[in-house]
């Protein structure tokens, strides 16, 4: 690293939690954009993949240094830290839902899921995946997904998102379904179809 803003900016990334974005870097360090852009592109030649224990990530917005996920197991064991449990699949679809749809409230949430949605929002907000922002018109809290969010699924922004579109079934899908649905409806009713 040649720079001395280069290693200004390894320094302020080390110490904050949360990325920084282009223009918090510029604005604590008195540079330009060009400059910081210019620092980051050294920096990513120095984290490169495969480099150091470090890596230099573009997430939610801006950048932070991440330790490299071959050290995990090492880091775990020394620290000694347990990982959060995985999230449910009630909890993964209501994420999912926040994410794709977003502001959203809890009785929209409930009302796309078809059951009660508090208990996997709760835990979305411990989490710190999703926060308040504000109310609806009818005075229900809306929920919007975090840069913790980002964060945690590699995502620079939430154009970032897998295209809902790609998973669209197709018309045969769609009746070959609809004919398993009805078969195992006239099995359960006690009935067959011809």
């Amino acid at each position: 690293m040649n720079s001395a803003l280069a290693r200004t900016l390894e320094a302020l990334l080390f110490l904050s939690s949360d990325p920084l974005s282009v223009e918090e870097l510029a604005e604590a360090t008195e540079s330009s954009g060009e400059d910081i852009a210019d620092a980051i592109a050294e920096l990513r030649d120095d984290y490169a993949p495969g480099q150091r224990g470090l890596l230099l990530r573009e997430v939610a917005g801006g950048y932070t240094l991440a330790s490299d996920p071959l050290a995990e197991d090492a880091a775990r064991a020394l620290l000694g830290r347990t990982r959060h449990s995985a999230l449910t699949p009630a909890q993964l679809e209501t994420l999912a839902i926040v994410a794709y749809l977003q502001p959203v409230s809890r009785p929209e949430i409930a009302r796309i899921r078809g059951v009660n949605a508090e208990s996997p929002v709760a835990t979305l907000l411990d989490r710190s995946l999703i926060s308040e922002s504000g109310r609806s018109e009818f005075g229900a809290v809306l929920y919007t997904t975090t840069s913790l969010f980002l964060k945690v699924f590699d995502l620079r922004s939430l154009e970032d998102l897998p295209d809902p579109a790609q998973w669209d079934a197709s018309a045969e899908e769609v009746g070959e379904l609809r004919d398993r649905l009805l078969a195992a409806g006239d099995a359960r009713a006690g009935t067959t179809t011809e």
